[in-house]
């Protein structure tokens, strides 16, 4: 896979992660641990984008990765979290997060 499909996987399973936190879970009544997390999600996603700090892409990768782990670890734990369908697809989508910003770490190494 290509780095700028790599990318593209990472950007578009960040939104959705971000998404399900920040709307979909809203849906019944407004969180505000929902929001946050969701907005946390898209902070990190344009840091991603627009490489900022600009020569830190290492950097935002692990922070990117640590964010949806606790997410996961969180989710665990949480004895209200939702078990059902939308919750496992999200950590799904989550660990895949993980495993395509580990990915994008190492073409970024390799570029160095």
């Amino acid at each position: 896979m290509s780095g700028n499909s790599t990318r593209f996987v990472i950007i578009l399973l960040t939104l959705a992660t971000a998404i399900v936190h920040g709307v979909l879970l809203n849906l019944n009544g407004f969180s505000l641990l929902f929001t946050l997390n969701a907005l946390g999600y898209l902070g990190l996603l344009g840091a991603f984008v627009f490489r900022f700090p600009p020569g830190r892409e290492a950097m935002v990768h692990y922070a990117l990765m640590a964010y949806a782990a606790v997410t996961i670890v969180a989710w665990v734990v949480s004895p209200d979290a939702d078990r059902g369908v939308l919750g496992l697809s999200t950590k799904l989508v989550e660990l895949l997060l993980i495993f395509f910003l580990w990915v994008d770490l190492g073409r970024v190494a390799r570029a160095k």
